[in-house]
């Protein structure tokens, strides 16, 4: 059953005339009779009574005749649903961020959403191995997130900055007017760091160990927020990635070493369709904070 058979058979109901249907149409009578007696062969019941040239509707051709319109009309709807997805009048993207680039990501959220203010945006937030892991299940149109390992062939990548990891300390401590710090030094301070789960503390944890340096771990926090408060105490400090350092009462301090900075990426999955909404925010994204490296 085609749309164009429906539309055939609601002009000749419209009409009850399969001659002046076809000229209204635009086609010739013989493929208007031909495509409604197709109609009717794969229905497995006449719509029409036909009497000489003119026609009636049979009762199944009345009761048909309802659903065909839905049907047009329903299509028709999705026609200029689809028209006003490509113009970004409508659509929903949903998108996995890490934590470390919720400030970043916020001031492009804004934008985003003053520009197209019709795309629903569902944000969620989390680690980079529970992002990968949700973005393999399809659960977002793309992540941005940390990416160092080696690239899966199933994802596609794009670098969107690269970020310096810091020591971050109180404003007031006696180290806040350190322009950079070691790692030696780092590993003798006592510290309050990301949890486990964490891309952050994997990789600080692989930089001592690859230096044989043992930290003095003294927390593990999963809320970059309460890491600050407790830093803010002057007692403790903690590493973080520089993107989401934005509070006037920390310092954030460069580490030493040529492996201190970490890809941040847009990753996706290649054999997904790309939405315009998602190519618009992406193209927003690295205008606005992709870095020279």
């Amino acid at each position: 059953m085609e749309l164009r058979q429906l539309k055939y058979f609601l002009k000749a109901k419209e009409l009850s005339n399969f001659t002046e249907a076809a000229k209204i149409l635009n086609i010739s009578q013989s493929t208007l009779s031909q495509q409604i007696k197709q109609l009717e062969d794969e229905l497995n019941v006449p719509l029409f009574n036909r009497i000489g040239k003119r026609i009636t509707l049979t009762e199944a051709g009345e009761i048909f005749s309802d659903y065909a319109l839905q049907s047009i009309s329903r299509a028709n709807e999705g026609v200029l649903v689809l028209r006003d997805l490509k113009n970004l009048n409508t659509g929903k993207i949903t998108i996995g961020v890490i934590y470390s680039m919720r400030i970043l990501f916020a001031k492009t959220l804004i934008a985003f959403a003053k520009q197209y203010p019709n795309i629903k945006i569902q944000v969620v937030f989390g680690t980079t191995k529970d992002l990968l892991e949700k973005l393999n299940l399809h659960q977002f149109d793309f992540i941005v997130s940390f990416h160092e390992e080696t690239k899966e062939p199933h994802l596609k990548y794009h670098t969107l900055l690269k970020s310096n990891m810091v020591l971050v300390t109180s404003r007031k401590s006696s180290l806040a007017k350190k322009s950079s710090i070691s790692l030696n030094e780092v590993a003798t301070l006592p510290l309050a760091l990301p949890f486990s789960g964490y891309s952050t503390i994997q990789f600080f944890v692989e930089s001592f160990s690859e230096k044989n340096l043992s930290p003095n771990i003294c927390m593990e926090i999963n809320d970059i927020p309460t890491l600050f408060e407790i830093v803010k105490t002057g007692h403790w400090h903690t590493i973080l990635s520089d993107t989401s350092v934005n509070d006037p009462e920390v310092v954030a301090i460069r580490i030493d070493g040529k492996n201190m900075k970490r890809n941040i990426m847009i990753i996706s999955l290649k054999e997904a369709y790309e939405k315009k909404a998602v190519k618009k925010l992406c193209e927003l994204l690295t205008n606005m904070h992709a870095k020279k490296y």
